[in-house]
C-alpha cells in the first residue's frame, strides 16, 4: 500500500500545482480567508470526506476514518497570505493588489488537499484516523492555532505533525530539531512624549527624537550587555517615527519593533530591561513614555521522540537526500501551540527555486513546486510510522 500511495501522490502532482497556483492568484489576509476556506470545504465535499468549517474562525478540519483500528493524528497546513505586493513575473502572480502568498501557505494547502484525495482511495486499509487540519491566520497574532485548540476540535488527536516548505533550503533536504525549532515572537511599541519647539531654541524643549535615539541605542545593548552570551535573543526596532518639519523639534516619537527569544526567562528579562531603560532615559530628560509589550507565539519546541520519528521516516523517502538537525530559526510559528498540548513535531521541507533564493516574506518569493509531493510523502509516512510505534509500544 505504501508504494501505491507514493505513486498516487506523484500521479496527482499536476493537480497540486493547479491548486497551488489558483490559491496564489487569490490570496487572503489573516482572519479574512473566507473564500479560501470555502475552496477547501468544497474540495472535501467533492471527495466525500466529512469536515467541519469555521473552527476557531476560518479553520477547516476534515477527518478520514480508516478501516483498521489505530490512533488519531492531525496533519496541519495553514492558508493565510501576507500584505505584500507580488512582484514576480509569472502567470500565477497574485491578482489581489497588495496581498500575496509570500510564505508558501498556498503550497501547504495544495499538499494537504491532494494528500487527502490520495488517502481517500486507501481508506479501508488505513489504521486510525487522519485529521486534515487546515488552519487560518498563522501570520498574525493571536493566530489561528490557539482558537482551534480552544474549540475542542482536536481533543481526540493524540499528535500533530506539520511541515513548512522552506524556500531557502535545497530541494531534497529536510531540516528539523529535536528541541526548539523556532523562536518565540513578540512585538512592542513605545510613545515618547517630550516638549516640542523651534529648532533654533533646543534648550526650551525636550527633544523626543534625541530621547528616542537614546532609547533605541540602549535597547540594542540589552542583548550584547545584559543577556548571557550563551543564550539567544533578538531585539529589532523596525520603526521610529517623529517630526513634521526640518526646523521643528518634535514633541512626540514612536518606536516599534519585535523581540525574539528561545526561553521564557530571557523573554521576561528583556521586558524588564526595556522598561528600566525607558524609565531611566525619560526621567533624565524630564519626558514621559507609554510602553506596550505584546507577547506573541511561544517558541516552537518539538517532542524529541517525534522529531526522531520524522528523521527515521524521511531516510526512507527516495526524494529526500539530506536530513539536517539545525539550530533554531528566529522566525516564529503558531504551530508551537499544538506542541504545548499534543505530541508531534514540525519540520522544514527544502523548496529552493531561485539561486540565490528570495527569502520568505519577500515580494519576489516563490518556491520549487516539486517540494509539495515530498512534503506529502513525508507527512503520510510519519503518520503511518507513528501508528506503528504506538502499536508496538
Amino acid at each position: 500500500m505504501h508504494e501505491q500511495i507514493m505513486m498516487q501522490i506523484d500521479k496527482l502532482f499536476p493537480e497540486m500545482v493547479d491548486i497551488r497556483r489558483y490559491l496564489h492568484q487569490y490570496p487572503e489576509l489573516s482572519f479574512q480567508e473566507t473564500k479560501t476556506a470555502q475552496f477547501i470545504a468544497n474540495y472535501y465535499d467533492k471527495l466525500g470526506i466529512p469536515y467541519e468549517a469555521n473552527i476557531g474562525g476560518n479553520g477547516v478540519i476534515a477527518r478520514l476514518e480508516g478501516g483498521k483500528p489505530g490512533r488519531t493524528v492531525a496533519l496541519r497546513a495553514d492558508f493565510d497570505a501576507l500584505p505584500i505586493q507580488d512582484e514576480k513575473d509569472v502567470p500565477y502572480k497574485s491578482k489581489i493588489d497588495g496581498v500575496m502568498h509570500a510564505c508558501g501557505h498556498d503550497g501547504h494547502t495544495a499538499t494537504l488537499l491532494v494528500l487527502a484525495k490520495v488517502m481517500k482511495q486507501f481508506q479501508e486499509q488505513i489504521p486510525g484516523t487522519i485529521i486534515f487540519l487546515h488552519q487560518h491566520a498563522e501570520e498574525t497574532v493571536p493566530g489561528g492555532a490557539k482558537p482551534i485548540l480552544a474549540s475542542g476540535a482536536l481533543n481526540e488527536a493524540e499528535a500533530v505533525f506539520g511541515t513548512h516548505l522552506w524556500a531557502t533550503a535545497p530541494l531534497g533536504e529536510l531540516q528539523i530539531s529535536k528541541d526548539i525549532l523556532m523562536a518565540g515572537t513578540d512585538r512592542f511599541s513605545v510613545t515618547i512624549q517630550g516638549k516640542g519647539g523651534h529648532g533654533a531654541y533646543p534648550h526650551e524643549t525636550k527633544d523626543a527624537i534625541v530621547i528616542a535615539a537614546n532609547v533605541v541605542s540602549l535597547f540594542q545593548q540589552i542583548v550584547s550587555r545584559k543577556i548571557n552570551p550563551l543564550d539567544t535573543a533578538v531585539i529589532t526596532v523596525g520603526q521610529l517615527q517623529a517630526g513634521k518639519a526640518f526646523n521643528v523639534i518634535a514633541d512626540t516619537a514612536r518606536i516599534s519593533g519585535t523581540v525574539r527569544y528561545l526561553n521564557n526567562a530571557i523573554q521576561e528579562q528583556i521586558i524588564a530591561e526595556m522598561e528600566s531603560i525607558l524609565k531611566g532615559v525619560c526621567i533624565s530628560y524630564g519626558a514621559e513614555y507609554k510602553f506596550h509589550y505584546e507577547k506573541g507565539y511561544p517558541p516552537l519546541k518539538n517532542h524529541p521522540e517525534d522529531a526522531q520519528l520524522v528523521m527515521d521516516t524521511a531516510s526512507h523517502i527516495q526524494e529526500i537526500k539530506t536530513i539536517k538537525e539545525i539550530r533554531p530559526s528566529m522566525g516564529g510559528e503558531d504551530f508551537a501551540y499544538y506542541l504545548l498540548e499534543k505530541r508531534g513535531a514540525f519540520f522544514f521541507t527544502g523548496a529552493q527555486k531561485d539561486d540565490p533564493p528570495y527569502p520568505h516574506h519577500h515580494p519576489k518569493f516563490d518556491f520549487n513546486e516539486k517540494a509539495m509531493p515530498i512534503a506529502a510523502k513525508t507527512l503520510i509516512q510519519v503518520y503511518f510510522a507513528y501508528q506503528q510505534v504506538k502499536a508496538e509500544g
